[in-house]
């Protein structure tokens, strides 16, 4: 299916549904959460070769701020992803039509926001993956954004996130870079939502990712309720799904099938 858009929260969001001829009432749907300066086309073709490994169909979509979505207007507070994860994402899964259950997939900042939902919305969770998401804040997450925004203002990197949020760019970048550089940002941290996720949980993190260190890893597997599986990948920084994707693929499909209870 081509992008549609929908009024969530009075914002318009656009998503998109793929592989639709897979849904089943009775198996769960996957729902993409792209990362802080990401979008639905930012995943490329990975979606549809999870989809395709998996036969399950998928949604995809891009945050408030984010892509074709309606600009960002404003300042992002301490609400931005507690309002993704409990107002935007259950809104739109109501409007779009998705009454399966989900898995959530979830990178970076995206994956937190996975990790909110599924605190809170235990009966629509069947598991959450996880990829370089971030539970606490560290000096390497806030060091990290430092230096791409270092990076962004000497232009290539702004060239080519604009392809993919167009006049948007800046107010999507900044709002971003100013959230986690925000004076209260060395204390952040989502460590109380924790222990109320009781779905299956696979982690992932790159050892080289700049933006967090395996204490991510350590925290989840210590405060959440549900079972916990990490994939610690050696030889990658931030995003697996492209430098490790072998490997994360293979992982994320058995571990996909131990929900659906689905043979390799």
């Amino acid at each position: 299916m081509g992008t549609q858009f929908k009024i969530i929260n009075d914002k318009k969001i656009s998503y998109r549904i793929i592989n639709p001829e897979f849904r089943n009432p009775l198996k769960p749907i996957l729902v993409f959460l792209h990362e802080g300066l990401g979008s639905m086309a930012q995943w490329r073709d990975f979606p549809d070769r999870l989809c395709i490994e998996t036969g399950c169909a998928a949604l995809l979509y891009d945050r408030y701020g984010y892509g074709l979505s309606e600009a960002f207007d404003g300042i992002r507070n301490s609400a931005y992803m507690p309002d993704e994860a409990f107002v935007f994402l259950p809104q739109l899964l109501e409007k779009a039509g998705i009454s399966e259950k989900i898995i959530l997939v979830g990178h970076s900042d995206g994956g937190t926001i996975a990790l909110l939902f599924a605190s809170r919305f235990h009966d629509k969770v069947s598991a959450v993956i996880t990829e370089a998401d971030h539970v606490i804040s560290e000096e390497i997450t806030l060091n990290g954004v430092r230096q791409v925004t270092e990076e962004y203002e000497k232009g290539q990197l702004k060239k080519l996130l604009s392809k993919f949020h167009q006049d948007k760019t800046d107010s999507m970048f900044y709002s971003w870079s100013n959230y986690w550089l925000q004076e209260a940002q060395p204390n952040w941290h989502i460590k109380d939502a924790l222990p109320a996720i009781t779905a299956p949980v696979l982690a992932i993190q790159g050892k080289d990712d700049r933006y967090g260190s395996v204490k991510q890893l350590s925290v989840k597997l210590e405060l959440i309720s549900g079972q916990t599986e990490i994939l610690f990948i050696q030889e990658c920084g931030h995003v697996p799904h492209f430098e490790a994707m072998d490997t994360v693929l293979s992982k994320m499909k058995a571990f996909i099938f131990s929900i659906i209870k689905e043979p390799l």
